[in-house]
């Protein structure tokens, strides 16, 4: 199966090669994941480890990527982490879903940039079992929905909410961090940063909620494992 872009899927290259999926409960503190992140992700490369995808919530924080401006944290109404993903100042909280992604690029595919396309085609497949339309910017990395119902840019171009967020990391051939789905955030924690640095007015951010869908985490988790499959494997 080819992802959106023709491009052949990350299926793993040794036969019966399972990923571990981890599901916490509760609220993850960063600190916790990111140490976790480190650790496996160095097991993976070692082999000693299997590969991994670990979906979770975080209490309500702020991460800084490799590209993160000072401009962009508008109120530290939350605490603040240098995260060491690409990318700029996103958040993370309640309501929205982390999965973070420990996968061995070495034996995949080491390409990078079809990696991240991997991911964004992840989450569009996830979307559509909602049957919500999420489409990708060849300018604005992550997924973003329209909406037609919103006030358009000053030059007509029609208004775009961003319901998922993509920021990663790879060493040694592995990939950590991984993506954020929007289910049912309070969406006003947004406010006190620029996200990823977008400062037009006619694009938001949204979630499955605001765009009228009551999806549990549960259905969510269902969706992202079904959809990760074609793309990943098991």
């Amino acid at each position: 199966m080819l992802n959106n872009e023709g491009m052949r899927p990350f299926l793993p290259t040794r036969p019966g090669a399972k990923v571990e999926w981890k599901v916490s409960e509760g609220l993850t503190p960063y600190l916790e994941a990111l140490a976790f992140m480190e650790t496996r992700a160095g097991e993976i490369a070692a082999g000693q480890a299997a590969e991994c995808i670990w979906l979770l919530e975080h209490p309500p924080l702020y991460t800084a990527g490799t590209s993160a401006k000072p401009k962009d944290l508008l109120s530290a109404d939350f605490p603040v982490f240098e995260a060491g993903r690409g990318g700029q100042y996103t958040y993370h909280g309640p309501g929205q879903r982390i999965a973070y992604v420990m996968l061995d690029l070495n034996r995949r595919r080491p390409d990078v940039r079809a990696f991240v396309c991997a991911l964004e085609d992840w989450i569009l497949a996830t979307l559509a079992r909602f049957n919500v339309t999420g489409e990708r910017r060849e300018t604005r990395i992550g997924v973003w929905v329209q909406r037609p119902d919103k006030p358009p840019g000053t030059d007509g171009t029609m208004a775009e909410d961003k319901i998922a967020a993509i920021g990663i990391r790879v060493r040694r051939g592995v990939s950590f961090h991984g993506i954020s789905l929007n289910v049912a955030p309070i969406l006003s924690h947004f406010n006190a940063i620029v996200p990823c640095g977008i400062r037009e007015a006619h694009y938001g951010v949204t979630s499955l909620r605001d765009l009228g869908l009551t999806a549990d985490m549960s259905a969510v988790d269902t969706a992202l494992r079904s959809a990760f499959m074609p793309i990943f494997g098991e």
